[in-house]
């Protein structure tokens, strides 16, 4: 067999070019020249770091300047700012008219108690109402007569006074012409003086009986009086046992079994009204200093919010809490239920124009007087001095200025180190 003749006997070798090789060893230079541009930086900035930490790692925010509301946010409970417990007015059989549950008006009859003990009594009181009023009129009457009687007692004396007059001037023209006796015209003088007397006891008796009767007949009417009055409370008291419903609502829970025995002053069922909400907040102890009756509050229901009002404050603390009550400032949004939980942002501090930074974990290093101020890659720990804190932002005193960035995550890691490197 012939072998097959390959190329490699046209294969020269050659020396490489001097001039290509300078241009290789230049750009090389150049490239180390910008390598330590680049790195020596670097490499100062990792020198002077007590501490590094990646850019992933970190949350950063800007120092702003603007106004500044400090607020607490609360879960609430929505309660119903009218629910009415009803009571029996006396003691009895207890019929419910109505389910737990149920919608009712107002006015509507909820449940009814059969009182025979109280229905007695009203009866007796009532005839002895009309036995009273019997007297009264019985002594009205006698009244009337004893009146005339008097009446009549004066008109008698007064005819005895006339007739004595007459008699005494009868007997004056007798004796001028000496045709009686002194004695018979002395004795027309005493009848004279008597049947004055006479008329003057009679119109003074009169008056003193009218003023008995009057005083007789003013008892009887006081009595009559006082019994009306209290059997106009044991009627109260007999329509009370029909138990009406006091508001618009839902009936609550039924405190007894149907057909049962209650006792007076006893529960018997609550009535919610579902057109008046408020809501229930627990605020934490720290903020009750700052709380005060009537502050602005927005409550979050399904993403809108809806203006309230802080309307009441508890004046006691219970497990590190005061209790406090937010009523809506206008309409009544739809839809709420009793004990639902809604979220309730309370308005506690308002301020313009001061410099404020997102609130972050970064309170919590050293109590809040000291923040990591970034510059660059850099972050340098400075000292600071905060204000009040809201949900969102807290107020910055002094230690920077607006525009600065600071690092607002948890610097614990950090470990009070001066500069931190940021690797990004």
């Amino acid at each position: 067999m012939k072998k097959i003749a390959d190329t490699s006997g046209q294969d020269v070798v050659r020396q490489p070019s001097k001039r290509k090789l300078n241009l290789k060893l230049v750009g090389l230079g150049a490239a180390i020249v910008v390598l330590l541009i680049v790195t020596i930086p670097m490499i100062s900035s990792w020198s002077q770091a007590e501490a590094s930490v990646g850019s992933e790692d970190i949350r950063i925010a800007t120092v702003t300047r603007d106004d500044f509301i400090r607020d607490v946010s609360i879960q609430g409970r929505v309660v119903a700012a009218v629910s009415p417990t009803l009571y029996a007015p006396a003691e009895g059989i207890v019929t419910y008219q109505v389910d737990a549950g149920d919608e009712v008006k107002k006015g509507q009859l909820l449940a009814k108690i059969d009182s025979p003990e109280l229905a007695n009594q009203l009866q007796q009181e009532k005839a002895t109402l009309d036995s009273l009023k019997m007297n009264l009129d019985r002594q009205r009457i006698q009244t009337k007569k004893e009146a005339l009687e008097n009446q009549k007692q004066v008109d008698l004396a007064q005819v005895t006074l006339t007739a004595a007059n007459r008699e005494k001037r009868r007997a004056d023209e007798a004796w001028k012409s000496r045709a009686i006796s002194q004695i018979d015209y002395e004795k027309a003088q005493d009848d004279l003086e008597n049947a004055k007397v006479v008329y003057k006891h009679a119109v003074e008796d009169a008056k003193l009986n009218a003023e008995s009767l009057d005083f007789d007949l003013r008892a009887l009417q006081l009595e009559v009086n006082r019994q009306q009055l209290l059997v106009r409370e044991l009627q109260r008291q007999v329509d009370g046992l029909e138990i009406r419903s006091p508001v618009d609502g839902i009936v609550g829970n039924r405190e007894l079994d149907q057909k049962n025995q209650v006792a007076k002053n006893q529960a018997i069922l609550s009535v919610v009204d579902l057109t008046a909400f408020e809501i229930e907040i627990g605020i934490p102890e720290s903020y009750a200093d700052d709380l005060a009756i009537g502050m602005d509050a927005e409550i979050d229901y399904n993403g809108q919010k809806h203006p309230a009002k802080l309307v009441a404050i508890s004046p006691e603390i219970r497990d590190n809490e005061v209790i406090g009550t937010v009523r809506f400032a206008d309409s009544m949004p739809a839809g709420l239920r009793q004990n639902q939980r809604l979220t309730t942002r309370v308005l506690l501090e308002h301020k313009e124009n001061v410099l404020t930074v997102q609130r972050g974990p970064f309170l919590q290093t050293e109590g809040g007087r000291v923040a990591y101020l970034v510059n660059g890659d850099v972050a340098t720990k400075t000292p600071i001095v905060t204000g009040a804190s809201s949900l969102n932002s807290v107020e910055i005193l002094d230690g920077v200025k607006a525009g600065d960035q600071i690092i607002v995550s948890n610097t614990e890691r950090f470990n009070g180190a001066t500069t931190v490197k940021i690797n990004r």
